[in-house]
């Protein structure tokens, strides 16, 4: 069963988002290696979210909505902003940009999530990791 949550573009309500779904991953018995990858794709997208995406426009909303199973946790996280083009991020690797700051969380949300998907204008994505030995 999904859970679905809309807040503010608050990071503090970020925060209280990604301590729920902590607090659920734990009762699914995550690993803590899993739980940490989770929270830190979470963090970054969230906080993209409000900054990039809704601008920290106090009247902009971020939607959540996620699923925690034994096999996998799923989320779609969608702004009120313009979007963008993930393809049009530099690669943080490259080393031309190893000195600039943009790209990196994008990196961390793909290295640390089994499947991770920008949908429409690019204000939606939808994340998913998925365990390698169920509880």
């Amino acid at each position: 069963m999904a859970t679905e949550l809309s807040i503010p573009s608050d990071l503090g309500e970020a925060r209280r988002v990604q301590e729920q779904i902590e607090e659920a991953l734990h009762s699914a018995a995550y690993t803590e290696h899993d739980v940490f990858a989770i929270k830190l794709a979470l963090e970054e997208a969230l906080v993209n979210a409000i900054k990039h995406g809704n601008q920290l426009d106090p009247d902009k909303r971020v939607f959540v909505v996620y699923s925690v199973s034994p096999e996998r946790f799923d989320i779609r996280i969608t702004d009120e902003g313009a979007g963008f083009n993930p393809d049009d991020v530099p690669d943080p690797t490259a080393i031309e940009n190893l000195e600039r700051p943009c790209g990196r969380g994008l990196l961390l949300m793909r290295g640390f999530m089994t499947e991770v998907e920008y949908h429409g204008r690019g204000n939606v994505v939808t994340m998913a990791k998925v365990r390698a030995v169920p509880a």
